[in-house]
């Protein structure tokens, strides 16, 4: 069958694999190597000179990476994948190949805080520029490109406010000005969204998070559209500066990206039912989900997105020091950043992933310190609400004490 036929649950399990090339091994083998010998010394020269195809170092090439590469190439629509060692090694990587000094490069105004650590760095040593905007609109867009403006640098949602984007606005406002544009798709998954078919020129995830979905690795990932060009960013800012995938990382999230389908709609049914929970609780002021039919950007999220995913925002009545208190209270849910394991993880933004932002541009992305990001994972949902039941009633016992005295 022809893969374009296939459906992601499908490809997730198949894509990029044929057991009888590697004797009949229902599993993907672990190639575990740093270097591959050749049949002869010409056969390596013509392999060093792009004249025929195999591998030769596992810096540039490994089998079992391939496999992932290929997977994920087929599951995001585009022509060509990169497995790097982390999420931020894929950020810089294509920034890098994009950007030379002196450009500029358009961002939305919520980007995960090592992103924002990235671009500091770019702009002081490079004077590489950049501007985070709300992109709400195509005028508002248009209004911000400069003339050395080379790419737009989109999250959606964005990390952690969940805000969305317009994506097919972006695009038609990068294609007016000849601008590439890139996309951070960690919190939806390949399976959610993809970017590349409404016309991104490239997607990246954070492996580590629901392509993965244990827990157990660092990775990152970039797809493109163009099998040349990604082509070209493996042989230069990926080769050279070197943040490659290790054999044994990509095994795992081979592993991890066959349930990623059956993942992704638990997270989600789980996620749908502790938004409304959450909704209904009086410590909280404001809940923040692409499929809320309250959020007013609930018509986006529909026509770029199958489902909410599974990460909530919320405000806590009280500030940093409430926030806290509500973490504190909680037993089931572990405190600690990322998303996309099994466990539901909770963490506070100001304090945690977004620490490093300065306090002035951090409230200007609606990072406030009374917000809480929480990444629901697949417990059964009813214990989940219990345990955030009993972390209200506590909160709710320490303000009534505070007040009384």
């Amino acid at each position: 069958m022809k893969k374009d036929h296939l459906h992601k649950d499908t490809l997730v399990i198949h894509e990029g694999y044929d057991d009888y090339e590697h004797r009949g091994s229902l599993a993907v083998p672990l190639y575990q190597t740093a270097t591959f010998s050749f049949e002869t010394a010409e056969q390596g020269e013509r392999r060093f000179a792009g004249e025929e195809e195999g591998h030769i170092y596992s810096r540039l090439g490994n089998p079992t990476v391939g496999v992932l590469e290929e997977r994920m190439a087929a599951l995001e629509h585009g022509e060509a994948a990169l497995a790097f060692g982390s999420g931020m090694a894929a950020v810089s990587a294509v920034l890098v190949h994009l950007t030379k000094a002196g450009d500029h490069i358009l961002c939305t105004r919520g980007i995960y805080g090592c992103t924002f650590g990235l671009l500091g760095i770019l702009q002081e040593k490079y004077n590489i520029t950049h501007d985070l905007i709300r992109m709400a609109n195509e005028v508002e867009i248009e209004k911000a490109i400069k003339p050395e403006t080379v790419c737009i640098y989109v999250e959606t949602p964005i990390n952690p406010t969940m805000e969305l984007v317009d994506l097919e606005a972006v695009v038609n406002v990068a294609q007016r000005h000849g601008l590439r544009v890139v996309v951070d798709n960690t919190f939806s998954s390949p399976y959610l969204q993809n970017p590349l078919k409404i016309g991104v020129d490239f997607v990246l995830h954070s492996a580590t998070k629901y392509i993965n979905g244990h827990g157990d690795v660092i990775a990152g990932l970039l797809v493109g559209n163009d099998q040349e060009e990604m082509a070209t960013i493996r042989k230069s800012t990926m080769k050279d500066y070197g943040g490659i995938m290790s054999p044994f990382d990509a095994w795992l999230l081979i592993r991890g990206l066959k349930t990623l389908p059956v993942r992704m709609d638990r997270h989600t049914s789980n996620a749908e039912k502790l938004k409304d929970y959450l909704k209904s609780q009086q410590l909280v002021e404001e809940v923040y989900y692409p499929f809320d039919v309250d959020n007013p950007q609930y018509e986006v999220a529909k026509r770029q997105m199958k489902a909410g995913g599974g990460l909530i925002s919320f405000t806590i009545k009280g500030g940093k020091e409430s926030a806290q208190l509500f973490l504190n209270s909680l037993s089931l849910i572990k405190i600690a950043v990322s998303l996309g394991d099994a466990e539901t993880l909770i963490q506070h933004p100001a304090t945690m992933t977004h620490s490093v932002v300065p306090e002035e541009e951090r409230l200007s992305m609606g990072i406030t310190d009374s917000l809480l990001r929480l990444s629901v994972g697949l417990e059964h949902p009813d214990d989940l609400i219990q345990d955030l039941e009993a972390a209200f009633t506590k909160m709710e016992a320490v303000l009534a004490e505070k007040s009384s005295n």
